[in-house]
């Protein structure tokens, strides 16, 4: 499991690396955090919050969040009798 994790962090880290070649890796975990709003010290900063923050990176404004996008509907009415269990 931790070598999923970390091989995901790999892969979504190396095009945000890419785009800011003079930081140190500490300089990138630190934009990191400042980007995602994260308060408390850097040493706290979890996987996760790493994660989806190189995802939302790599997606556009307008695009669906990840997680998110499963689940999405474009028109409401469908979504809402699939969320009642109506239409499947």
């Amino acid at each position: 499991m931790h070598t999923h994790r970390i091989n995901e962090i790999l892969e979504l880290l190396q095009p945000y690396w890419l785009k800011n070649k003079e930081l140190s890796l500490l300089e990138i975990l630190a934009l990191i955090s400042k980007e995602s709003s994260f308060t408390d010290p850097i040493s706290q900063l979890s996987d996760e919050v790493i994660i989806y923050q190189l995802k939302m990176d790599q997606i556009g404004k307008d695009d669906v969040i990840p997680g998110i996008k499963k689940d999405f509907e474009n028109d409401f009415k469908n979504a809402l009798l699939k969320a009642r269990g109506v239409l499947k």
